[in-house]
């Protein structure tokens, strides 16, 4: 039996841990660098692997009409450590699969740790790699280490790309007021592990609404530190107190809207609603979703005290913000994710550009794969574009133009057209359309994997 020696993955993020999972699966040592708990980012909390540092939501688990949920299974089929922990920790949130984040990271830790060709190495790699590492894949995310991103950055000659990701705050269920709350998904919904009542909602009139707008803009923000002023958001993950700025209507078509809830304690709909989601396996925590804010602590608790039910509200962790750091993937990295200055160093999750846990960690899966073909003399083999897999790492390896590179989620716009059509020779649209892209999907992965 050929003895390999072993591929190295820094950072043990979703990426990162994915990556490393799938390089051991397939018989090939891995060293696992993570530099936590020895060097200590601004939003982590503990030293597991894989921990979750914003929602706990990885959004929709519909893989017939969702591109997310459909990398979700996508995933599933190529043996994701990232989805099977998922799937065994999951959480009622409608039509979403969301986890107990804590017991997520515990199992992504455990597994690795107790894998046999998996070392972990805790501590920072401050620096490109050294040379004698000759298969390495980075994967260190949006909180990479300023020595790190650095010396990236004077390789490639490229400017730091860098956004703020924010973190929503997560509230004690036991101090939320029920006689004004009420549990619903929006229509309704039932999803993996849900019941259709799988979030909490809280409800407010015009009046109320108006208040907390203005007192979302009047709060006083925290301060950044002078290298990330002139850092740009990522219009995915707006701080609340930033789109109330831009109108005061904007918040009601977005994480406000009332839309397919009812308040049973009036029978009417609801002016704006905020949502609360389970934020753990025991329902004693819920998160407010799409409230990411850079409000101070005291603020948070003054403004957020305005939504009716929380007035008494008690948190177990308030909000904030952190840097991201992306690099101009369609313009230094192959088709198979490599860096085309240094292909020893191939570069997954965040940090490519890509945005979301799920396609961070499926990024990671891809990266994996492609380092044991490298080891083992094998071409890459990169799935075909129309599957969730390939669109996502076509995109960001060349499918976007490298003038104007943004963060992206996963969507069927990532995707080439179907060429399937209506009985009547028209094209498909909606729904039917979403399918055909689903079911060519999975059908292509299959090819791939078989």
């Amino acid at each position: 039996m050929t003895q390999h020696s072993p591929i190295h993955v820094i950072g043990g993020g979703m990426a990162g841990s994915e990556a490393a999972w799938q390089i051991a699966q397939a018989g090939i040592p891995v060293i696992l660098h993570e530099m936590r708990p020895v060097v200590k980012t601004d939003a982590h909390q503990t030293e597991h692997l894989a921990e979750l540092v914003c929602s706990n939501s990885f959004r929709s688990d519909d893989a017939e009409y969702n591109a997310v949920g459909l990398l979700h299974e996508e995933m599933r089929r190529c043996g994701s450590l990232i989805m099977a922990a998922a799937d065994e920790h999951k959480v009622p949130a409608g039509g979403a699969l969301a986890v107990d984040r804590d017991h997520f990271a515990a199992k992504v830790t455990e597994k690795l740790t107790t894998h046999p060709l998996v070392t972990l190495e805790r501590g920072e790699v401050a620096g490109l790699p050294p040379e004698e590492w000759d298969n390495v894949v980075v994967a260190t995310g949006p909180l990479t280490s300023m020595k790190l991103a650095e010396a990236i950055r004077a390789f490639t000659g490229e400017e730091q790309l860098s956004f703020f990701d924010a973190i929503a705050p997560i509230v004690h269920t036991d101090s939320i007021d029920l006689s004004k709350a009420w549990f619903q998904s929006r229509y309704d919904k039932v999803g993996p592990g849900g019941t259709g009542k799988d979030y909490i909602n809280c409800a407010m009139d015009k009046e109320q609404y108006e208040a907390f707008i203005q007192a979302l803009i009047d709060g006083e923000k925290g301060d950044f530190k002078e290298w990330e002023k002139n850092t740009p958001y990522f219009e995915g993950c707006l701080p609340i107190e930033v789109m109330a700025e831009r109108g005061v209507d904007t918040l009601r078509y977005g994480p406000m809207k009332p839309v397919g809830l009812t308040n049973p304690h009036t029978g009417k709909r609801p002016y704006a609603v905020v949502q609360l989601r389970q934020d753990n396996a025991l329902g004693t925590l819920y998160n407010l979703v799409g409230f990411q804010t850079k409000l101070k602590y005291a603020e948070q608790v003054r403004v957020f005290r305005m939504i009716p039910g929380l007035e008494n509200a008690e948190f177990a962790r308030l909000g904030g913000l952190h840097r991201n750091t992306f690099i101009n993937s369609p313009r230094l990295l192959d088709g198979a994710l490599r860096l085309k200055s240094m292909p020893r160093l191939r570069f997954a999750g965040q940090i490519t550009g890509c945005e979301g846990y799920v396609e961070s960690a499926a990024v990671g899966l891809l990266a994996g794969r492609f380092a044991v073909a490298d080891r083992t003399g094998a071409t890459p083999s990169t799935p075909p574009r129309t599957t969730a897999l390939g669109a996502l790492l076509a995109h960001i390896t060349g499918g976007a133009e490298a003038e104007t590179f943004q963060p992206m989620n996963v969507n069927f716009g990532l995707f080439p057209p179907v060429t399937e059509r209506q009985p009547n020779g028209k094209e498909l649209h909606g729904k039917d359309r979403k399918l055909a892209y689903s079911r060519r999907a999975l059908t292509d992965l299959t090819g791939w994997l078989g």
